[in-house]
């Protein structure tokens, strides 16, 4: 439509028509006033048919199906579509800026949406973020086939219980932001909704490796075993975060003290590893098996998880036998089990613990805690505050709505193969994922993977060479390096790339991780960034997996395949310097077959 805006002082000068002209301006205004009439009622038959398909506000349109969001050029950044039922649109109704249905086909329901603008809208939309509300007992579907996502609030058949009180009616409550590109509004929904760390963990778990007895030793470990290993740690001039005791250093799972049969001198072992320059820290869990004597005392003080009736403890099977759970839930069993560990630190110097499981996939299906829990994951989070007080070197795996606790969250364990499948090709998002949550101090686990024979194929003794090296050279970009199978079991070449790709990670890599290590308690931006964080808008960089950035200025691109001495690069509109001392300057550019040697990863800095 077209407005003319007149001042208000101008006055229009009004002219008689002559006698002639008036039968003729007669018939021309009825006309018009007819024409006007006949557009109105064509506008209003053609709104009420429309009204039952679709209600539309401001860059939304609600169907009786689903609703899109468009941008302001029409085209869409979220589609949702309704599977268990359509809306009745006759029963819904705008009121500002919320939209609200009493009824759908299956009956009457509760629904509404609400528009809420920023101060700064952005009306140029690209990109869309999902927020559910804490209190939806929420389950996510992904079809590959229709690549969609599907969401869905149910109690039933569900480890999501209704709050005290109120019937099992589930609410499905979420948010849709959506901004002008995918690094901005992720930025958004950091600073808007998660929590940061407060504090940095230990300068020295950045700047040099951490030295694990699992993937070697896994539950062999014994006092010899350990002196051995540290001291061919230091016979291959390797430097050390801290030396990791792993499983089994106990008579029982649930115990809190060494084996006096595997560790008979346990006071003067920890001395000469002092005495050698080494920190030590213990593995620990949230399990209690039946065998252990501390199983009597968590049934006596009320320590346990419990089933439902809350006499008994609920008892469950766990990869190492069969035990009851320590409940978080409960500050007794917080207290008990804290001063178990520092008990440990006191005793013996330890330094930190790593804290393995913690997963709710580990509750029985049917439990009841010390307090009543609607989201079982609140269990989850409560496990991970025990490692709150041994921040500086912990170590935990499980996190929900934790990023404010400053610790290490390492990935699940990976196994020895290449691929997808838990192998190396899946490193990298799995780092990224985590990042993206909001966890910015990633352990990347041990190099070369958990190493089980028996899930290896072809492996007899140890990973495979080629495998490990590769391990080995992205490990040395991620926050954390860790080793457990030693490089001094493979050959000279592979001790020399390890103590190349560990002197690169003291001298270039560690440096820059605690600078954004510094950042990140304000800003909430992650460490380990994709490759799209800089370049949000070129599509290419969506769909990259194997390169990732370290801040806006390292972007590294190891190779992830067997056989291969090259690989592809993506470089990202900018300029680039390569680790040998090319400038690309022409870009964006995908650089083909950029050859890598065995003894390389392809890293490249930003040049301002």
């Amino acid at each position: 439509a077209m407005y003319t805006f007149l001042p208000e002082n101008f006055t229009p000068v009004k002219q008689k028509p002559s006698k002639e002209l008036r039968p003729m301006l007669g018939a021309i205004l009825l006309g018009l006033i007819l024409f006007i009439a006949a557009v109105v009622a064509w506008c209003y038959y053609t709104v009420s048919l429309r009204k039952a398909e679709r209600l539309k506000t401001e860059l939304m349109d609600l169907r009786a199906d689903g609703f899109v969001i468009r941008n302001q050029h029409g085209e869409v950044v979220f589609r949702l579509a309704f599977r268990s039922g359509s809306l009745d649109l006759e029963s819904c109704s705008k009121e500002g800026e919320i939209l609200s249905c009493s009824r759908s086909s299956r009956g009457p329901l509760n629904f509404f949406i609400q528009t809420v603008k920023p101060k700064d809208t952005v009306m140029c939309y690209r990109a869309a973020a999902i927020k559910i509300n804490d209190s939806v007992p929420f389950h996510l579907g992904f079809n590959a086939t229709e690549r969609a996502l599907f969401f869905q609030a149910r109690y039933k058949d569900s480890p999501y219980k209704p709050p005290p009180g109120q019937q099992p009616f589930p609410e499905l409550s979420y948010r849709v932001c959506v901004g002008s590109d995918i690094t901005s509004i992720h930025k958004y929904m950091v600073r808007r909704y998660f929590n940061k760390p407060s504090k940095i963990p230990a300068e020295n778990a950045f700047r040099y490796p951490i030295w694990s007895t699992w993937a070697l030793y896994k539950n062999d470990i014994d006092q010899d075993k350990l002196l051995r290993f540290a001291e061919k740690i230091k016979k291959y001039h390797f430097n050390c975060s801290h030396i990791e005791i792993d499983d089994m250093y106990t008579q029982a799972y649930g115990d809190f003290d060494f084996d006096p049969v595997k560790f008979p001198n346990v006071t003067e072992m920890f001395a000469k590893l002092r005495e050698d320059g080494f920190k030590v820290t213990l593995w620990t869990h949230p399990f209690i098996n039946y065998n252990s004597s501390n199983f009597g005392v968590g049934i006596e003080r009320q320590l346990f998880i419990k089933e439902p009736t809350g006499r008994l403890p609920a008892m469950v099977e766990w990869w190492n036998g069969i035990g009851a759970i320590l409940d978080f839930t409960n500050p007794a069993a917080r207290d008990w089990f804290q001063s178990h560990l520092r008990q440990l630190r006191h005793k013996y110097g330890i330094s930190s613990f790593k804290f393995d499981a913690g997963e709710t996939s580990y509750l029985p299906k049917q439990f009841s805690t010390f307090r009543p829990l609607s989201d079982p994951s609140i269990w989850s989070r409560r496990y991970t505050e025990m490692a709150i007080p041994f921040y500086e070197l912990a170590e935990v795996r499980v996190g929900y709505q934790s990023q404010n606790i400053s610790c290490f969250f390492r990935i699940i364990d990976r196994d020895s193969v290449w691929g997808y499948e838990l192998g190396l090709k899946s490193l990298i998002p799995t780092v990224l994922t985590i990042s993206m949550l909001g966890y910015p101090f990633i352990s990347a686990d041990m190099i070369g993977g958990n190493f089980f024979p028996n899930k290896t194929n072809g492996a007899v003794e140890i990973p495979n060479r080629e495998l490990y090296v590769r391990w080995l050279e992205l490990s040395a970009f991620m926050p954390s390096m860790q080793f457990s199978i030693p490089p001094w079991l493979y050959d000279k070449e592979v001790v020399e790339i390890a103590q190349k790709f560990t002197q690169l990670h003291e001298s270039l890599v560690a440096p820059l991780l605690l600078e954004l290590a510094g950042e990140v308690t304000d800003t909430g931006d992650p460490i380990i960034r994709p490759i799209w964080w800089i370049s949000p808008r070129d599509e290419a960089t969506h769909r990259i997996d194997s390169q990732f950035l370290i801040g806006d200025t390292l972007m590294v691109a190891p190779v992830l395949e067997m056989g291969k001495q090259e690989r592809d690069v993506y470089l990202p509109a900018g300029k680039w310097r390569s680790y040998k001392g090319e400038l690309f300057e022409k870009t964006p550019v995908l650089l083909t077959d950029y050859p890598v040697d065995l003894d390389e990863v392809a890293y490249f800095l930003w040049v301002s």
